[in-house]
Protein backbone atom coordinates (compact mmCIF):
# COMPACT_ATOMS: atom_id res chain seq x y z
CA UNK A 1 0.00 0.00 0.00
CA UNK A 2 1.39 3.66 -1.01
CA UNK A 3 0.28 6.71 0.58
CA UNK A 4 1.42 10.16 0.11
CA UNK A 5 0.24 13.14 2.46
CA UNK A 6 -0.51 16.47 1.28
CA UNK A 7 0.06 19.09 4.21
CA UNK A 8 -0.93 22.43 5.22
CA UNK A 9 -2.75 23.85 1.59
CA UNK A 10 -4.17 27.58 2.45
CA UNK A 11 -7.87 26.18 0.64
CA UNK A 12 -9.61 23.61 -1.27
CA UNK A 13 -11.90 24.12 -3.84
CA UNK A 14 -13.68 20.43 -4.12
CA UNK A 15 -15.62 20.94 -7.61
CA UNK A 16 -18.38 20.18 -5.96
CA UNK A 17 -21.66 22.29 -5.67
CA UNK A 18 -23.30 24.65 -3.25
CA UNK A 19 -21.94 24.87 0.08
CA UNK A 20 -19.74 21.61 -0.53
CA UNK A 21 -17.62 23.54 -2.92
CA UNK A 22 -15.21 24.40 -0.36
CA UNK A 23 -13.21 22.23 2.12
CA UNK A 24 -10.91 23.74 5.18
CA UNK A 25 -8.91 20.61 4.68
CA UNK A 26 -5.80 21.66 5.31
CA UNK A 27 -4.50 18.04 4.30
CA UNK A 28 -5.49 15.23 1.92
CA UNK A 29 -4.31 11.76 2.16
CA UNK A 30 -3.65 9.29 -1.03
CA UNK A 31 -3.90 5.39 -0.96
CA UNK A 32 -2.84 3.69 -3.82
CA UNK A 33 -4.11 6.50 -6.16
CA UNK A 34 -7.39 7.32 -4.39
CA UNK A 35 -8.31 10.01 -1.60
CA UNK A 36 -8.47 8.43 1.37
CA UNK A 37 -8.73 11.32 3.97
CA UNK A 38 -9.18 15.15 3.97
CA UNK A 39 -9.11 16.76 7.22
CA UNK A 40 -6.31 17.78 9.29
CA UNK A 41 -4.57 14.62 9.74
CA UNK A 42 -1.58 13.17 10.83
CA UNK A 43 1.33 11.89 8.62
CA UNK A 44 1.96 7.93 9.56
CA UNK A 45 5.64 6.50 9.32
CA UNK A 46 7.20 6.34 5.91
CA UNK A 47 4.79 8.18 4.08
CA UNK A 48 5.71 10.85 1.45
CA UNK A 49 5.04 14.19 1.51
CA UNK A 50 4.04 17.03 -0.60
CA UNK A 51 3.88 20.44 1.71
CA UNK A 52 1.34 22.78 -0.13
CA UNK A 53 1.99 25.56 2.47
CA UNK A 54 0.69 28.73 0.49
CA UNK A 55 -1.01 26.36 -1.75
CA UNK A 56 -4.31 26.13 -3.32
CA UNK A 57 -5.68 23.07 -4.16
CA UNK A 58 -8.01 22.00 -7.10
CA UNK A 59 -9.24 18.72 -8.50
CA UNK A 60 -7.17 18.39 -11.71
CA UNK A 61 -9.10 20.05 -14.83
CA UNK A 62 -10.85 17.81 -17.54
CA UNK A 63 -10.50 19.12 -20.89
CA UNK A 64 -13.54 18.39 -23.30
CA UNK A 65 -13.24 19.62 -26.20
CA UNK A 66 -9.13 19.78 -28.12
CA UNK A 67 -7.72 20.00 -31.25
CA UNK A 68 -4.08 19.07 -30.55
CA UNK A 69 -2.70 19.12 -34.22
CA UNK A 70 -3.46 22.85 -34.18
CA UNK A 71 -0.47 23.72 -31.59
CA UNK A 72 1.79 24.24 -34.49
CA UNK A 73 -0.55 26.58 -36.09
CA UNK A 74 -1.13 29.21 -33.54
CA UNK A 75 -1.16 32.80 -34.65
CA UNK A 76 -1.39 31.70 -38.27
CA UNK A 77 -1.68 35.55 -40.41
CA UNK A 78 -3.92 34.16 -42.80
CA UNK A 79 -6.71 33.59 -40.51
CA UNK A 80 -5.98 35.65 -37.10
CA UNK A 81 -8.69 38.01 -37.89
CA UNK A 82 -10.88 35.89 -39.26
CA UNK A 83 -14.08 33.83 -38.44
CA UNK A 84 -15.19 30.41 -38.21
CA UNK A 85 -16.05 29.74 -42.01
CA UNK A 86 -13.27 31.61 -43.70
CA UNK A 87 -10.76 30.18 -40.57
CA UNK A 88 -11.14 27.10 -41.60
CA UNK A 89 -10.50 27.77 -44.84
CA UNK A 90 -7.45 29.87 -44.23
CA UNK A 91 -5.69 27.71 -41.38
CA UNK A 92 -6.75 24.09 -40.31
CA UNK A 93 -8.49 23.37 -44.03
CA UNK A 94 -5.31 24.55 -45.42
CA UNK A 95 -2.67 23.03 -43.41
CA UNK A 96 -4.20 19.45 -42.94
CA UNK A 97 -2.35 18.22 -45.96
CA UNK A 98 1.21 19.60 -44.57
CA UNK A 99 1.37 17.18 -41.49
CA UNK A 100 3.08 13.97 -41.33
CA UNK A 101 3.85 11.42 -38.50
CA UNK A 102 6.52 13.37 -37.25
CA UNK A 103 4.70 16.67 -36.99
CA UNK A 104 1.48 15.09 -36.15
CA UNK A 105 3.49 14.09 -32.52
CA UNK A 106 5.43 17.15 -31.97
CA UNK A 107 1.97 19.12 -32.40
CA UNK A 108 0.10 16.53 -30.18
CA UNK A 109 3.26 16.52 -27.54
CA UNK A 110 2.95 20.56 -27.15
CA UNK A 111 -0.82 20.38 -26.94
CA UNK A 112 -0.51 17.80 -24.10
CA UNK A 113 2.39 19.70 -22.29
CA UNK A 114 0.52 22.68 -22.24
CA UNK A 115 -2.30 21.21 -20.71
CA UNK A 116 -0.17 19.69 -18.25
CA UNK A 117 1.34 22.77 -17.37
CA UNK A 118 -2.12 23.80 -15.92
CA UNK A 119 -3.37 21.44 -14.00
CA UNK A 120 -5.08 19.19 -16.63
CA UNK A 121 -5.25 15.61 -16.26
CA UNK A 122 -7.99 14.40 -18.56
CA UNK A 123 -7.65 15.36 -22.37
CA UNK A 124 -10.69 14.78 -24.97
CA UNK A 125 -9.40 15.63 -28.44
CA UNK A 126 -11.59 15.90 -31.25
CA UNK A 127 -8.76 15.03 -33.77
CA UNK A 128 -10.13 14.78 -37.49
CA UNK A 129 -7.03 14.20 -39.60
CA UNK A 130 -7.65 11.23 -41.35
CA UNK A 131 -7.97 10.25 -44.75
CA UNK A 132 -7.88 7.37 -47.43
CA UNK A 133 -4.27 6.51 -47.93
CA UNK A 134 -3.01 8.17 -44.79
CA UNK A 135 0.51 6.76 -44.42
CA UNK A 136 0.05 7.61 -40.38
CA UNK A 137 -1.83 6.59 -37.40
CA UNK A 138 -2.77 9.81 -35.91
CA UNK A 139 -5.08 7.70 -33.24
CA UNK A 140 -1.92 5.69 -32.19
CA UNK A 141 0.54 8.64 -31.59
CA UNK A 142 -2.27 10.53 -29.50
CA UNK A 143 -2.43 7.61 -27.17
CA UNK A 144 1.38 7.15 -27.20
CA UNK A 145 1.99 11.11 -26.42
CA UNK A 146 -0.43 10.95 -23.24
CA UNK A 147 0.51 7.67 -22.21
CA UNK A 148 4.64 8.71 -21.88
CA UNK A 149 3.63 12.27 -19.92
CA UNK A 150 1.01 10.19 -17.79
CA UNK A 151 -2.45 11.86 -18.56
CA UNK A 152 -5.71 10.20 -19.57
CA UNK A 153 -6.72 10.49 -23.02
CA UNK A 154 -10.15 10.38 -24.67
CA UNK A 155 -9.96 10.13 -28.19
CA UNK A 156 -13.07 11.50 -30.42
CA UNK A 157 -12.90 9.99 -33.20
CA UNK A 158 -13.07 12.51 -36.16
CA UNK A 159 -14.26 12.27 -39.68
CA UNK A 160 -16.55 12.94 -42.55
CA UNK A 161 -17.77 10.98 -45.58
CA UNK A 162 -19.16 13.89 -47.71
CA UNK A 163 -17.07 17.04 -48.70
CA UNK A 164 -18.82 20.90 -49.69
CA UNK A 165 -16.26 20.79 -52.46
CA UNK A 166 -15.99 18.19 -55.08
CA UNK A 167 -13.96 15.09 -54.48
CA UNK A 168 -11.74 15.36 -57.45
CA UNK A 169 -10.76 18.44 -56.75
CA UNK A 170 -8.88 17.90 -53.50
CA UNK A 171 -5.48 16.68 -52.69
CA UNK A 172 -5.68 13.36 -50.98
CA UNK A 173 -5.16 14.56 -47.62
CA UNK A 174 -8.38 16.41 -47.81
CA UNK A 175 -10.98 13.68 -49.52
CA UNK A 176 -13.31 11.78 -47.03
CA UNK A 177 -13.75 8.50 -45.89
CA UNK A 178 -16.17 6.04 -47.09
CA UNK A 179 -18.64 4.82 -44.13
CA UNK A 180 -17.52 1.86 -44.27
CA UNK A 181 -13.42 2.53 -43.68
CA UNK A 182 -14.79 5.44 -40.93
CA UNK A 183 -16.93 2.13 -39.08
CA UNK A 184 -13.59 -0.37 -39.35
CA UNK A 185 -11.37 1.96 -37.54
CA UNK A 186 -13.93 2.71 -34.95
CA UNK A 187 -13.79 -0.77 -34.23
CA UNK A 188 -10.16 -1.31 -34.08
CA UNK A 189 -9.93 1.47 -31.91
CA UNK A 190 -12.38 0.14 -29.87
CA UNK A 191 -11.37 -2.90 -29.38
CA UNK A 192 -7.77 -1.95 -29.13
CA UNK A 193 -8.07 1.25 -26.87
CA UNK A 194 -11.32 1.52 -25.05
CA UNK A 195 -11.71 1.20 -21.18
CA UNK A 196 -15.30 1.60 -19.88
CA UNK A 197 -14.23 1.47 -16.49
CA UNK A 198 -15.27 4.46 -14.32
CA UNK A 199 -11.12 4.86 -13.69
CA UNK A 200 -10.10 4.53 -17.05
CA UNK A 201 -6.91 6.09 -19.00
CA UNK A 202 -8.14 5.40 -22.23
CA UNK A 203 -11.25 5.72 -23.60
CA UNK A 204 -12.35 6.18 -27.33
CA UNK A 205 -15.61 8.07 -28.91
CA UNK A 206 -17.68 7.97 -31.79
CA UNK A 207 -16.99 12.01 -33.41
CA UNK A 208 -17.77 12.98 -37.27
CA UNK A 209 -16.40 16.13 -37.41
CA UNK A 210 -19.72 18.19 -37.42
CA UNK A 211 -23.30 16.87 -37.58
CA UNK A 212 -24.62 18.65 -40.50
CA UNK A 213 -21.89 18.91 -42.62
CA UNK A 214 -19.89 15.72 -42.70
CA UNK A 215 -22.33 13.01 -42.99
CA UNK A 216 -25.68 12.10 -44.20
CA UNK A 217 -28.80 11.42 -41.89
CA UNK A 218 -28.61 7.79 -42.42
CA UNK A 219 -25.03 7.63 -42.05
CA UNK A 220 -25.65 9.84 -38.76
CA UNK A 221 -27.95 7.52 -37.42
CA UNK A 222 -25.73 4.63 -38.14
CA UNK A 223 -22.78 6.03 -36.31
CA UNK A 224 -25.49 6.39 -33.36
CA UNK A 225 -26.24 2.74 -32.94
CA UNK A 226 -22.89 1.28 -33.16
CA UNK A 227 -21.40 3.67 -30.69
CA UNK A 228 -24.37 2.89 -28.65
CA UNK A 229 -24.07 -1.00 -29.13
CA UNK A 230 -20.06 -1.11 -28.75
CA UNK A 231 -20.41 0.98 -25.62
CA UNK A 232 -18.62 4.65 -27.19
CA UNK A 233 -19.96 7.96 -26.50
CA UNK A 234 -20.68 10.99 -28.61
CA UNK A 235 -19.34 14.06 -29.40
CA UNK A 236 -19.04 16.84 -32.55
CA UNK A 237 -19.26 20.50 -33.42
CA UNK A 238 -22.31 22.36 -32.99
CA UNK A 239 -24.46 25.51 -33.16
CA UNK A 240 -20.83 27.38 -33.39
CA UNK A 241 -22.42 30.10 -35.34
CA UNK A 242 -25.38 31.03 -36.91
CA UNK A 243 -24.05 29.65 -40.37
CA UNK A 244 -25.27 26.10 -38.73
CA UNK A 245 -28.45 27.88 -37.97
CA UNK A 246 -28.63 29.11 -41.95
CA UNK A 247 -27.45 25.75 -43.10
CA UNK A 248 -29.56 23.05 -41.18
CA UNK A 249 -32.84 25.15 -42.00
CA UNK A 250 -31.77 25.23 -45.60
CA UNK A 251 -31.25 21.66 -45.89
CA UNK A 252 -33.78 20.17 -43.22
CA UNK A 253 -36.26 22.38 -42.54
CA UNK A 254 -35.05 22.47 -38.77
CA UNK A 255 -32.84 23.94 -36.36
CA UNK A 256 -29.39 22.32 -35.52
CA UNK A 257 -30.31 20.72 -32.31
CA UNK A 258 -33.69 19.13 -33.85
CA UNK A 259 -31.58 17.86 -36.55
CA UNK A 260 -29.82 15.85 -34.38
CA UNK A 261 -32.76 15.07 -32.41
CA UNK A 262 -33.98 13.34 -35.67
CA UNK A 263 -30.81 11.81 -36.06
CA UNK A 264 -30.57 10.72 -32.66
CA UNK A 265 -27.78 12.70 -31.51
CA UNK A 266 -29.13 13.46 -28.12
CA UNK A 267 -28.91 11.82 -24.74
CA UNK A 268 -26.55 11.99 -21.88
CA UNK A 269 -24.40 10.21 -24.07
CA UNK A 270 -23.45 12.73 -26.25
CA UNK A 271 -22.11 16.06 -25.70
CA UNK A 272 -20.81 19.06 -28.30
CA UNK A 273 -18.81 21.82 -28.33
CA UNK A 274 -19.89 25.46 -28.45
CA UNK A 275 -23.50 25.20 -28.77
CA UNK A 276 -23.14 29.22 -29.03
CA UNK A 277 -26.41 30.34 -31.42
CA UNK A 278 -29.01 28.66 -29.91
CA UNK A 279 -33.62 28.89 -29.45
CA UNK A 280 -34.82 28.77 -26.32
CA UNK A 281 -36.69 25.46 -27.25
CA UNK A 282 -33.28 23.68 -28.41
CA UNK A 283 -31.82 25.01 -25.13
CA UNK A 284 -35.39 22.82 -23.35
CA UNK A 285 -34.76 20.41 -25.70
CA UNK A 286 -31.21 19.74 -24.33
CA UNK A 287 -31.62 19.90 -21.08
CA UNK A 288 -34.30 17.44 -20.83
CA UNK A 289 -32.50 14.52 -22.50
CA UNK A 290 -29.22 15.76 -21.21
CA UNK A 291 -26.85 16.28 -23.76
CA UNK A 292 -24.10 18.20 -22.56
CA UNK A 293 -22.08 21.04 -23.84
CA UNK A 294 -17.91 21.71 -23.65
CA UNK A 295 -17.90 25.39 -23.61
CA UNK A 296 -15.14 27.43 -25.38
CA UNK A 297 -15.55 30.68 -24.54
CA UNK A 298 -12.04 31.57 -25.66
CA UNK A 299 -12.05 29.86 -29.23
CA UNK A 300 -16.02 31.64 -29.58
CA UNK A 301 -14.02 35.19 -28.78
CA UNK A 302 -11.60 34.62 -30.78
CA UNK A 303 -13.53 33.74 -33.94
CA UNK A 304 -15.93 36.22 -32.82
CA UNK A 305 -18.96 33.35 -32.39
CA UNK A 306 -20.44 34.65 -29.21
CA UNK A 307 -20.68 33.44 -26.00
CA UNK A 308 -22.83 30.65 -25.18
CA UNK A 309 -25.81 30.23 -23.15
CA UNK A 310 -24.25 28.80 -20.26
CA UNK A 311 -26.30 30.12 -17.41
CA UNK A 312 -29.25 29.27 -19.39
CA UNK A 313 -28.47 25.76 -20.47
CA UNK A 314 -27.43 24.56 -16.68
CA UNK A 315 -30.83 25.97 -15.36
CA UNK A 316 -32.45 23.73 -18.30
CA UNK A 317 -30.45 20.68 -17.08
CA UNK A 318 -27.62 20.57 -19.78
CA UNK A 319 -24.13 19.08 -18.11
CA UNK A 320 -21.64 21.75 -18.82
CA UNK A 321 -18.05 21.34 -18.86
CA UNK A 322 -15.40 23.51 -20.39
CA UNK A 323 -12.99 22.55 -23.80
CA UNK A 324 -9.79 24.82 -24.33
CA UNK A 325 -10.75 23.77 -28.51
CA UNK A 326 -7.52 23.91 -30.97
CA UNK A 327 -4.41 26.46 -30.58
CA UNK A 328 -5.28 28.05 -34.31
CA UNK A 329 -7.86 29.24 -32.71
CA UNK A 330 -6.87 29.83 -29.40
CA UNK A 331 -3.63 30.37 -28.89
CA UNK A 332 -3.43 29.86 -25.07
CA UNK A 333 -4.61 26.38 -25.41
CA UNK A 334 -4.55 25.99 -21.57
CA UNK A 335 -6.89 25.72 -18.94
CA UNK A 336 -6.51 28.41 -16.62
CA UNK A 337 -6.76 31.07 -19.62
CA UNK A 338 -9.83 29.14 -20.47
CA UNK A 339 -11.74 28.92 -17.15
CA UNK A 340 -10.58 32.48 -16.65
CA UNK A 341 -12.80 33.77 -19.88
CA UNK A 342 -15.58 31.42 -18.71
CA UNK A 343 -15.74 33.31 -15.62
CA UNK A 344 -15.47 36.65 -16.95
CA UNK A 345 -17.49 36.18 -20.45
CA UNK A 346 -20.40 34.49 -18.47
CA UNK A 347 -20.48 37.66 -16.18
CA UNK A 348 -20.48 40.28 -19.10
CA UNK A 349 -23.16 38.01 -21.08
CA UNK A 350 -25.10 38.98 -17.59
CA UNK A 351 -24.05 42.95 -17.89
CA UNK A 352 -25.16 43.33 -21.70
CA UNK A 353 -28.52 41.85 -21.26
CA UNK A 354 -29.37 43.81 -17.97
CA UNK A 355 -31.39 46.63 -19.14
CA UNK A 356 -32.02 50.54 -17.58
CA UNK A 357 -34.98 50.66 -14.47
CA UNK A 358 -36.59 53.56 -17.13
CA UNK A 359 -37.00 51.10 -19.99
CA UNK A 360 -38.35 48.49 -17.39
CA UNK A 361 -35.45 46.95 -16.75
CA UNK A 362 -34.22 46.23 -13.08
CA UNK A 363 -30.68 48.44 -13.28
CA UNK A 364 -27.37 47.13 -12.69
CA UNK A 365 -28.26 44.30 -10.44
CA UNK A 366 -30.00 42.89 -13.75
CA UNK A 367 -26.49 42.10 -14.38
CA UNK A 368 -26.31 39.99 -10.94
CA UNK A 369 -29.47 38.13 -11.52
CA UNK A 370 -28.14 36.74 -15.15
CA UNK A 371 -24.70 35.99 -13.45
CA UNK A 372 -25.80 34.23 -10.43
CA UNK A 373 -24.45 30.81 -11.84
CA UNK A 374 -20.94 32.18 -12.72
CA UNK A 375 -18.72 31.75 -10.00
CA UNK A 376 -15.63 30.84 -9.29
CA UNK A 377 -16.93 27.82 -7.99
CA UNK A 378 -18.99 27.23 -10.50
CA UNK A 379 -16.40 27.44 -12.87
CA UNK A 380 -14.16 25.16 -11.57
CA UNK A 381 -17.16 22.56 -10.94
CA UNK A 382 -17.82 23.09 -14.69
CA UNK A 383 -13.65 21.75 -15.69
CA UNK A 384 -13.66 19.61 -13.27
CA UNK A 385 -16.91 17.56 -12.13
CA UNK A 386 -18.71 18.48 -15.73
CA UNK A 387 -16.12 17.18 -17.44
CA UNK A 388 -16.26 14.16 -15.71
CA UNK A 389 -19.68 13.56 -16.15
CA UNK A 390 -19.76 14.36 -19.79
CA UNK A 391 -17.36 11.94 -20.50
CA UNK A 392 -18.89 9.26 -18.43
CA UNK A 393 -15.82 9.32 -15.63
CA UNK A 394 -17.26 9.26 -12.27
CA UNK A 395 -14.33 8.15 -10.38
CA UNK A 396 -12.36 11.49 -11.23
CA UNK A 397 -13.30 15.33 -11.23
CA UNK A 398 -13.87 15.87 -7.48
CA UNK A 399 -12.02 16.14 -4.30
CA UNK A 400 -13.83 13.54 -1.80
CA UNK A 401 -12.63 10.81 0.02
CA UNK A 402 -12.87 7.67 -2.40
CA UNK A 403 -12.63 9.53 -5.62
CA UNK A 404 -9.07 8.66 -8.11
CA UNK A 405 -6.36 11.47 -7.07
CA UNK A 406 -6.27 13.65 -9.73
CA UNK A 407 -5.23 16.66 -7.80
CA UNK A 408 -3.77 20.18 -9.06
CA UNK A 409 -1.63 22.08 -6.45
CA UNK A 410 -0.56 25.29 -7.26
CA UNK A 411 1.25 27.55 -5.21
CA UNK A 412 0.66 31.29 -4.92
CA UNK A 413 3.99 32.72 -4.31
CA UNK A 414 6.19 32.59 -7.56
CA UNK A 415 4.11 35.49 -9.23
CA UNK A 416 3.16 39.31 -8.09
CA UNK A 417 -0.27 38.31 -10.07
CA UNK A 418 -1.37 36.40 -6.98
CA UNK A 419 -0.34 38.65 -4.30
CA UNK A 420 -3.16 40.57 -1.75
CA UNK A 421 -5.51 38.05 -2.37
CA UNK A 422 -8.09 38.30 0.55
CA UNK A 423 -9.77 34.73 -0.91
CA UNK A 424 -6.87 32.41 -1.83
CA UNK A 425 -8.95 30.34 -3.00
CA UNK A 426 -9.93 31.95 -6.60
CA UNK A 427 -6.81 33.08 -7.49
CA UNK A 428 -6.16 30.65 -10.01
CA UNK A 429 -9.45 31.33 -11.90
CA UNK A 430 -9.94 34.82 -10.72
CA UNK A 431 -6.24 35.96 -11.52
CA UNK A 432 -5.63 33.77 -14.40
CA UNK A 433 -1.82 33.71 -15.79
CA UNK A 434 0.09 30.72 -14.87
CA UNK A 435 -0.07 29.67 -11.18
CA UNK A 436 3.13 28.04 -10.38
CA UNK A 437 1.74 24.32 -10.27
CA UNK A 438 3.49 22.41 -7.33
CA UNK A 439 2.25 19.13 -8.37
CA UNK A 440 0.15 17.60 -11.09
CA UNK A 441 -1.05 13.88 -9.50
CA UNK A 442 -2.97 11.79 -11.75
CA UNK A 443 -4.18 8.75 -10.44
CA UNK A 444 -1.71 9.29 -7.09
CA UNK A 445 1.18 9.38 -9.25
CA UNK A 446 3.29 13.03 -9.56
CA UNK A 447 3.04 13.83 -13.20
CA UNK A 448 4.24 17.52 -12.66
CA UNK A 449 6.78 17.93 -9.86
CA UNK A 450 7.46 22.25 -9.21
CA UNK A 451 6.47 23.15 -12.31
CA UNK A 452 8.11 20.85 -14.55
CA UNK A 453 7.97 17.36 -16.33
CA UNK A 454 10.38 15.29 -15.03
CA UNK A 455 13.54 14.86 -17.62
CA UNK A 456 11.87 16.88 -20.26
CA UNK A 457 13.63 19.23 -22.22
CA UNK A 458 11.41 22.09 -22.99
CA UNK A 459 14.21 24.75 -25.06
CA UNK A 460 14.63 21.47 -27.40
CA UNK A 461 10.67 20.88 -27.50
CA UNK A 462 10.70 24.98 -28.30
CA UNK A 463 13.34 24.31 -31.11
CA UNK A 464 11.63 21.55 -33.16
CA UNK A 465 8.56 23.57 -32.69
CA UNK A 466 10.28 26.63 -34.69
CA UNK A 467 11.51 24.30 -37.04
CA UNK A 468 8.48 22.26 -37.61
CA UNK A 469 6.44 25.85 -38.37
CA UNK A 470 8.72 26.66 -41.12
CA UNK A 471 8.18 22.97 -42.70
CA UNK A 472 5.00 23.28 -42.43
CA UNK A 473 4.60 26.48 -44.28
CA UNK A 474 6.62 25.09 -46.77
CA UNK A 475 4.19 22.35 -47.14
CA UNK A 476 1.39 24.09 -47.19
CA UNK A 477 2.25 26.19 -49.92
CA UNK A 478 3.21 22.76 -52.38
CA UNK A 479 -0.22 21.36 -51.23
Amino acid sequence: MTSLLIKNAIAILTGLPGENARHTGPDIRVTDGKIAAIGALEAKAGEQAIDATDCVIYPAWINTHHHLFQALLKGEPRGINATLTPWLAATPYRFRGAFDADSFRLAARIGLVELALSGCATVADHNYLYYPGQDFDSSAILFEEAETLGLRFVLCRGGATITRQLEAELPQALRPETMEAYMADMERLATRYHDSSPTAMRRVVMAPTTPPHSMRPEELRECAAVARRLGLRLHSHLSETVAYQDSVHGTHGMSPVHFCESVDWLGNDVWFAHLVKLDADEIALLGATRTGIAHCPQSNGRLGSGIAPIRALEAAGVPISIGVDGAASNEAADMISEVHAAWLLQRAKGGEAAQAKFRGGVGEAGANLANEAATVEDVVRWGTAGGAAVLGLPDIGTLEVGQVADIAIYDLTRNPRYFGLHDPAIGPVASAGSAHLRALLVGGRRVVADGALPDFDMAELAHQARLAVKKLIARAEAV
